[in-house]
């Protein structure tokens, strides 16, 4: 097995022992998450488009603490000796780095991107999308099955976005994907968790992860997500898209948390009656 130590770079600012205490707290008090024979501590998984520049991008990564980091191999250049490539500024010792087919809208093009960023030195962890409409970029099912079964076929750890169907998440993982990925809400949206009990009812079912994608717009949308008892969120726009990426990043490091341990916890029932919180029984007169 695999193990991935987590960054805890922290901003200027920040109190680095209390961070340090709260993470380790969290490790004391869940197991790591498995995905595909790799061990990781944090449970958060961030993208890297749409930041205003690759250095806020670098410092909002290190502030989520997140290990494994997703790069669209179609949308940017996968050339890591230009200073302004993505690619640059990413060092595969420090980030578990995830190519990412976005962008792709067939399984033909899903498939072909995959194999160039193997080729270009990725390792073999694939997020397979395949966008079925561009207005809502919702996911194309059919094509996705027969991408993750082609890619699986061929060696590769497929983790797969999808839909929250809980029949198309299940025939994705006989496909061989090692974490299938459905959606919170549609992409870039920051609407939250819209179907709980369809992620809780494929959290259930599944044996391999299952990763929230898309639609986590601020930490506390990623909190009730994890308290649906998932293994993980992976998110993007939430964090670029912030007025202030870097304090949004430590924000969701800290809701991943919460909720994760929330959802171990396990809630106190839900009533529509005041209960009182001291026993009424011995009370002085």
């Amino acid at each position: 097995m695999e193990t991935r130590s987590s960054s805890s770079t922290l901003w200027a600012g920040d109190d680095m022992t209390d961070t340090d205490t709260m993470i380790d707290d969290a490790r004391a008090l869940d197991a790591p998450l498995h995905i595909g024979g790799v061990e990781f501590v944090s449970r958060l998984i961030v993208g890297t488009g749409k930041y205003e520049t690759n250095e806020i991008m670098v410092d909002a990564i290190r502030a989520s603490g997140a290990e494994m980091v997703t790069v669209a191999v179609r949308r940017v250049d996968l050339d890591r000796t230009k200073e302004e490539a993505i690619l640059h500024h990413l060092d595969p010792d420090e980030f578990f780095l995830l190519a990412n087919t976005a962008g792709c809208y067939n399984a033909e093009d899903a498939i072909r991107y995959a194999r160039l960023a193997r080729a270009a030195g990725f390792n073999e962890f694939v997020k397979l999308e395949v966008i079925g409409d561009e207005r809502t970029l919702l996911p194309d099912v059919h094509a996705t099955l027969e991408a993750a079964k082609t890619l699986a076929g061929e060696g590769f750890k497929v983790m797969a976005y999808t839909n929250d169907d809980l029949i198309t998440a299940l025939r994705l993982e006989d496909a061989g994907c090692v974490a299938v990925m459905p959606l919170a809400s549609p992409i870039g949206s920051g609407l939250g968790v819209v179907n709980p009990y369809f992620i809780r009812e494929i959290k259930s079912r599944l044996e391999v992860p299952v990763i929230v994608d898309a639609g986590v717009g601020t930490a506390s949308d990623a909190c009730i997500t994890m308290e649906q008892g998932v293994d993980g969120v992976l998110m993007n726009t939430a964090l670029a898209a912030a007025d202030d990426p870097i304090r949004m990043s430590h924000a969701m490091k800290h809701a991943i948390i919460a909720g994760r341990l929330a959802y171990l916890a396990g809630r106190m029932p839900s009533r529509e009656i005041a209960v009182p919180s001291s026993p009424t029984e011995g009370m002085l007169d």
